[in-house]
């Protein structure tokens, strides 16, 4: 069994790519940040692959682990075929025993075994960060009930959208009346600047956003999804994901793929009622 350590970005993608597109919903994040570092338009914050960690675990010449980490952020890896292979894990982290990984995600089982078998080794503690459900659409349930228009955010938004996006970021609970106050405007600038966010406006007035992630040839990734507390119960947050979803696929994209906290009962409830289906499960685990 080999480990391979990869210094390029070019050569991890082409020896990977094809692999993590057989479940192309599943590693929608693994395939989009490789497209960002491949293509190299963007290399604000995390985004240079010059400071990520590529590596994938071979036996026979065939890759059967990948591995990428873009500090700050978790180690994301995929078992090819989602074949669990203990031993090819143990190759991986005796391979990564001088890193300092903050955390793993991966499809549930495999986030798991690498956790407890990563922290024996390196005496540390694991605890969940996010327990994650994938889903994908590829139609438009017709029978939502369509609320406003969603349109773009632009500068005309900050007054209020640098709140927004804080309190999505910071995962505040459903219902919770108080926001955080955010502590720069960098994000929301940078929202508007690549044309990804929407908010959906009623009677002229914004009440809910959402907006689109990573983008793969056939797949795109929608997140940021956030109705302010006064504006809660109204079906919002489902119209909103609708538009948006539906705007995706008359772009020409097959599917859309989003991420949920199976914490939050309510947004799966949402999603099903839109027309997404589930993929697999997820799980984030920090080590400490």
């Amino acid at each position: 069994m080999d480990f391979k350590r990869y210094s390029s970005v070019q050569e991890f993608y082409n020896d990977t790519y094809e692999i993590l597109m057989c479940h192309e919903a599943q590693n929608m994040i693994l395939l989009g940040n490789l497209i960002i570092g491949v293509e190299g338009k963007d290399k604000t914050d995390w985004r240079d692959p010059i400071n990520w960690l590529m590596a994938t675990v071979s036996e026979e010449g065939k890759i059967i682990l990948t591995a990428l980490m873009t500090p700050p952020h978790n180690l994301t890896l995929y078992s090819t075929d989602n074949e669990l292979r203990p031993d090819a894990l143990d190759c991986l982290i005796e391979g990564l025993r001088d890193e300092n990984i903050p955390g793993v995600m991966a499809e549930k089982a495999l986030a798991q075994i690498f956790a407890d078998k990563y922290a024996a080794i390196k005496g540390l503690s694991c605890s969940v960060g996010t327990n994650q459900r994938i889903y994908d659409l590829e139609k438009v349930n017709p029978n939502i009930e369509r609320k406003g228009k969603i349109r773009p955010v632009s500068d005309k938004d900050m007054h209020f959208l640098p709140y927004w996006l804080s309190a999505f970021s910071s995962g505040e609970e459903y219902g919770k009346l108080e926001m955080t106050i955010p502590q720069d405007s960098k994000t929301a600038q940078y929202m508007i600047d690549s044309e990804r966010l929407y908010v959906l406006e009623v009677d002229g007035s914004p009440v809910s956003m959402a907006g689109f992630t990573r983008k793969l040839p056939t797949s795109i990734g929608v997140a940021y999804v956030y109705t302010p507390p006064y504006f809660q119960r109204n079906g919002y947050a489902s119209s909103t994901v609708a538009q948006l979803s539906q705007l995706a696929l008359d772009k020409g994209y097959k599917r859309c793929v989003l991420y949920t906290d199976l914490s939050n009962p309510t947004s799966n409830s949402i999603y099903l009622k839109i027309g997404y289906v589930p993929v697999c499960d997820s799980l984030v685990l920090k080590f400490e």
